[in-house]
C-alpha cells in the first residue's frame, strides 16, 4: 500500500509540459526519499497508465532521470527502472531554488515575453538568420558547455531583434543568473534536445510575426526549465 504522500507523485500530470512536470514529479520524489533507494518503480506500461502519459514521453523522462543519477535501468528478468542507490538528495524542508531563486525564474519570464512580443513585430531578416545559426550549433553534437554558450546568445539574440538596447542589458543580466542555477544540475541530452526543438520553432514563428503562437511557445519553454530544475537541482 501506498501513504497519500507517495500516492500523490503517481497522479496524472497535466500537459503541456508533460515530460517536464514527469522529471519535476519524479526526481523530487526521489530526492526527498518518498521513493526509497534501491525501490522498483512501476512497469512502463502501469506508470503511463497511471500519469497518464504516453509510453515515448514516459522513457524520454526516465532516460532523463537515468542520466541525472536518479534512477538506474536494468534488463532481464529481474530487470526494470529503480531509484539509484545514492541518488542526489536534500532535506524535505527545503526548498532547493531558494527566494533568490524562484525570483530569477520571474525576472526571466517578464523579460523573455516582453522581447518575444517585440521581436515578433520588430526582428530583421538578418536578426532572424544569427538565431537560426545559432539553433544549429545547439543542435551540433558536443559538450554542454558549447550547447549552453550558443543559449545563452540566442535568448539574448531574441532581445537584439526586439531591438531595444535596454531589453538587451536586461537579458544579459538574467541569462548570468540562469546560468549560476542551470550550472547546479545535470544536462540530460534528452533535455537539450527538446528545448532546441522549441528554439527551432520560435524562430518560425517570429519569421511569420506570429506573436500570439510565439509568446506561449516561450511561456512553455520557460515553464520547461522551471520543472526541470525542481526536479533535479
Amino acid at each position: 500500500m501506498r501513504d497519500a504522500a507517495v500516492e500523490a507523485v503517481f497522479q496524472p500530470v497535466r500537459p503541456p509540459t508533460t515530460f517536464e512536470e514527469t522529471v519535476e514529479r519524479l526526481g523530487t520524489a526521489i530526492r526527498v526519499g518518498l521513493l526509497a533507494p534501491g525501490s522498483r518503480l512501476p512497469s512502463e506500461r502501469e506508470l503511463a497508465e497511471e500519469l497518464r502519459i504516453s509510453r515515448s514521453t514516459l522513457r524520454q523522462a526516465l532516460t532523463t532521470l537515468v542520466q541525472s543519477g536518479h534512477l538506474t535501468s536494468a534488463r532481464g528478468r529481474s530487470g526494470g527502472t529503480f531509484v539509484a542507490e545514492r541518488p542526489p538528495l536534500h532535506e524535505p524542508e527545503e526548498d532547493p531554488l531558494g527566494r533568490d531563486g524562484w525570483a530569477v525564474l520571474d525576472h526571466r519570464v517578464a523579460i523573455e515575453v516582453g522581447a518575444v512580443i517585440l521581436a515578433a513585430e520588430r526582428a530583421e531578416a538578418t536578426d532572424l538568420d544569427d538565431l537560426d545559426e545559432l539553433v544549429e550549433r545547439m543542435a551540433a553534437p558536443g559538450d554542454f558547455e558549447v550547447y549552453r554558450r550558443a543559449d545563452i546568445r540566442f535568448h539574448i539574440g531574441v532581445a537584439e531583434a526586439a531591438h531595444s538596447p535596454h531589453l538587451v542589458t536586461q537579458m544579459t543580466e538574467v541569462q548570468g543568473q540562469m546560468s549560476d542555477l542551470i550550472g547546479r544540475i545535470a544536462h540530460p541530452e534528452e533535455v537539450l534536445t527538446r528545448s532546441n526543438a522549441q528554439h527551432r520553432r520560435l524562430v518560425r514563428l517570429l519569421r511569420d510575426r506570429d506573436a500570439a503562437r510565439a509568446v506561449p511557445l516561450m511561456r512553455k519553454h520557460i515553464r520547461g526549465t522551471e520543472h526541470i530544475l525542481g526536479g533535479l537541482i
